[in-house]
C-alpha cells in the first residue's frame, strides 16, 4: 500500500499535464479516468494504513522515501518514470505529448500490474479482504487500460 501511494501520485501528475500540454480529446478522457480512479485509491490506501496504525506516506510522485545506511533516498516503484522521463514528458506538446504519455503510462501501468503479481506471489499476502479486492481491481483496471492505450498508440503511428 505504501509503495502504491507514490506510484499513483506520479500517474496523477502525468495525467494532470494533459490539459496544459496539448493532449488530444481521447488522451483527456483517459487522463480524467486515471485521476478520478487513482485519487480515490490513494485515499483508500492511506485509510487502510491508518486503520492499522502504520505510517501513512504523503503521495509523492518522486517515489517512496527509504532509509538506507543512515541516509534517506527516493526509491522508484516498478514502472515509475525517472526524472529524465518526467522532464521529457513535461517538455513535449501536442501529438508528441500524446505519444510519450501513452508510452510512459503503459510503462507505469505495467509496473503496477507487476507490483500486484509480486504481492500475490508472496506467501500470506493478499489475505486481507481490502488488499485482495484493491489489488485485484488494480490488476484488472490497469491491464484493461494498457490494452486500450496500446490501441491508441498504434493509431498514432503512421
Amino acid at each position: 500500500m505504501s509503495g502504491m501511494i507514490g506510484h499513483h501520485a506520479q500517474a496523477i501528475v502525468m495525467a494532470k499535464w494533459v490539459p496544459t500540454h496539448g493532449g488530444s480529446p481521447a488522451i483527456h478522457r483517459l487522463a480524467e479516468r486515471i485521476v478520478n480512479a487513482q485519487e480515490d485509491e490513494i485515499v483508500l490506501m492511506q485509510q487502510w494504513l491508518a486503520d492499522r496504525l502504520k505510517p501513512v506516506p504523503e503521495p509523492d510522485p518522486a517515489g517512496m522515501k527509504m532509509t538506507m545506511d543512515g541516509g534517506e533516498h527516493m526509491h522508484l516503484m516498478p514502472g515509475m518514470l525517472n526524472s529524465a522521463q518526467m522532464k521529457q514528458l513535461d517538455q513535449a506538446r501536442g501529438e508528441e505529448f500524446d505519444r510519450l504519455f501513452l508510452i510512459f503510462m503503459i510503462q507505469h501501468h505495467r509496473g503496477a500490474v507487476e507490483m500486484v503479481k509480486e504481492l500475490f506471489g508472496t506467501t500470506g499476502a493478499g489475505q486481507d479482504d481490502v488488499v485482495f479486492k484493491f489489488a485485484s481491481d488494480v490488476n484488472v483496471d490497469q491491464s484493461t487500460e494498457i490494452a486500450r492505450m496500446e490501441r491508441m498508440l498504434e493509431a498514432l503511428i503512421p
